[in-house]
């Protein structure tokens, strides 16, 4: 039953599958055994439902570090480790490698089955549509008595309506077991733990091969960033920092009163390689967003100073770094074409190999241009002019990483407002500006994410405490913002240019950038056929008439518009081709003469 080279393994290599020897493993039919490591302990104790909360001992393996025994238990048991720690006080931890909690009921950990593990090809690439939905699996949808839904029923209820709303990908907001609902999953003690506040693992992998089933691919929120300070979890495991820093300087995350891993030991950056590729080989997971990875990166981060700086007398976590270019080195061998994907909002190298010195992720979150446009987007037209800049920045560094662009739950919190509600202006001008800024994004070059309630423009910001407000469809401008949603999402997936190059000025060409007075915008995208799409977007609050666009000689189609009436719009665009004039603008020999209402975006198509 004892595997000494796994537990070398664990201690002296890159480590992903350290969970198959730590933790609750099924020994026979009525036998488990138990490992955990705790090196700082003088003793552990196992104590369960099994054996009426006495202290069974565990015996110290040959690494003098690690501890395990093995019981008669069952499915459903519940468990925890005592440890007596050097100094003689006694704690009651949850298991860290545990694969099921017994939350909310109560913190001990909790003996599970997990699902068959099968074959599982994945198929990605850089040319492909990726248009991700992010959902908080406890709020997109609650029963009536607003209890959460589970994951039987999100796999009837949210899976038909992704596909049906045309995404290509879903991204889970953390579901890793955490115990605060208020933390949105973000502070995680169940790093080997689907929340059990909605079902089993094996019910979490029946959804999971739902998404598969409808051809959508599903993406998981991970945070290797930081653990918080529950006294039944990581925090100071054994009676002594052990997963956090034991340096004064890199302990914390005063930000969100957290600890920081002790990246750069060895048994803990294997214990986060082994949480990541759980996932993946359990349940087929298709990709990980790592979240906060620029306060893993820098040690300065939230510290105001107060830090000391690595060997090279800079702020770079040198550790963090390794950790996280080992973490692609090794998924990427093991689970080929899984997207890796970084939350980071500096201009670290992030998608960059790492023989090139970057961190080898696929994309990168475009922080920048998500705080440019809402920005500009929450200013009123009339002074829209003064920040022309924020709309056309981001084009200055658009292919110096792979980028995707969000508009994710982290802005419709807080008092920022939701996405229509960001909008200035009338009633009907929040919803036409909303279509604008889509129709915008969608042109924009980079892979796309929007988080739930966006699509039936929810007035009320996210509230983790209750369910997306789907009842507004009742609503006309509400009900045409969801086929606005589906239509743009369609059209997106139908339309290579607007995907296929992202990395290159190949496929974009400005034709209108600077016309700060009249807020607007134009360009082209373009396929690797050299087909192409020309996105124009009137930001202004007044209607523009016969505005000259230069753009190449042909005959050019109306093929999308966001003021159509099916969306909600006014529908005064009724011309559907333009052919253009010999009339010099914008350095182009020849134009088309434009009327494009206020707030409006128009994709046009040239004919061949």
């Amino acid at each position: 039953m004892f595997n000494e080279t796994q537990l070398n393994n664990f201690h002296n290599t890159t480590d992903c599958f350290a969970y198959e020897f730590f933790g609750c493993h099924k020994v026979s039919e009525s036998e488990y055994i138990f490992r955990v490591w705790a090196p700082h302990a003088k003793s552990v104790s196992l104590i369960g439902s099994f054996n009426d909360w006495n202290e069974y001992e565990m015996k110290r393996l040959s690494d003098n570090e690690s501890f395990e025994i093995s019981v008669k238990a069952k499915v459903g048991d519940t468990y925890k480790f005592c440890i007596i720690t050097k100094d003689g006080r006694k704690l009651y931890k949850a298991d860290p490698f545990a694969f099921s909690s017994n939350l909310p009921n109560s913190v001990a950990s909790k003996i599970t089955e997990l699902p068959l593990t099968e074959h599982y090809k994945r198929e990605t690439a850089a040319d492909q549509p990726i248009n991700i939905y992010e959902v908080n699996l406890l709020s997109w949808r609650r029963e009536k008595d607003n209890s959460y839904y589970t994951y039987e029923k999100l796999k009837k209820a949210l899976v038909p309506y992704v596909k049906r709303m045309g995404y290509t990908h879903v991204e889970l907001m953390p579901i890793t077991e955490f115990p605060f609902d208020g933390s949105w999953g973000y502070q995680v003690t169940g790093y080997f733990s689907v929340t059990s506040r909605l079902g089993t693992p094996k019910q979490f992998k029946e959804l999971i091969d739902a998404f598969h089933d409808n051809g959508i691919k599903v993406i998981l929120d991970w945070v290797p960033a930081h653990f918080p300070k529950d006294d039944w979890g990581l925090y100071e495991f054994d009676g002594q920092p052990l997963y956090e820093s034991p340096l004064y300087d890199r302990m914390e995350l005063p930000i969100w009163g957290t600890r920081r891993f002790d990246f750069g030991r060895r048994e803990v950056d294997n214990f986060l390689l082994s949480s990541a590729a759980f996932f993946l080989n359990t349940f087929n997971i298709d990709g990980l967003r790592v979240d906060a990875v620029a306060s893993m990166i820098y040690l300065d981060y939230n510290k105001c100073g107060n830090f000391t700086p690595n060997k090279f007398g800079d702020n770079r976590n040198l550790e963090a770094i390794n950790f996280l270019q080992t973490l692609n080195i090794e998924i990427k061998k093991h689970f080929p074409n899984v997207l890796m994907i970084a939350e980071e909002s500096t201009v670290f190298p992030v998608t960059k190999s790492v023989s090139d010195g970057g961190l080898g992720f696929d994309y990168k979150w475009n922080m920048g241009w998500m705080n440019d446009t809402l920005f500009y987007c929450r200013q009123d037209p009339y002074f829209r002019n003064y920040h022309h800049d924020k709309i056309t920045f981001s084009l200055m560094y658009a292919f110096s990483e792979r980028f995707i662009l969000p508009l994710s739950h982290d802005e419709v919190v807080h008092v920022k407002g939701s996405i229509v509600n960001k909008m200035p202006g009338e009633y009907s001008d929040k919803f036409a500006g909303e279509r604008a800024l889509l129709g915008y994004m969608y042109a924009h070059p980079g892979k796309k994410l929007n988080f739930m309630g966006y699509e039936v423009a929810q007035f009320k910001e996210w509230d983790y405490k209750s369910a997306i407000e789907f009842d507004l469809q009742k609503f006309e401008k509400h009900r045409k913002m969801r086929t606005f949603v589906k239509a743009l999402n369609m059209f997106y997936k139908a339309n290579k240019p607007l995907y296929e190059i992202e990395d290159s000025w190949d496929g974009f060409e400005w034709l209108v950038v600077d016309d700060k007075v009249n807020n607007l915008l134009a360009f082209t995208r373009y396929s690797k056929s050299g087909k192409s799409i020309t996105a124009v977007i009137n930001f202004s609050g007044i209607d523009l008439l016969k505005y000259s666009i230069g753009i190449s000689e042909g005959r050019y189609r109306v093929v999308f518009n966001t003021d159509s009436k099916p969306f909600g719009g006014e529908g005064r665009i009724n011309r559907r081709i333009y052919k253009t004039v010999k009339k010099s603008s914008h350095s182009k020999e020849n134009s088309i003469i434009i009327d494009i209402p206020k707030l409006t975006c128009i994709y046009l198509e040239k004919e061949n």
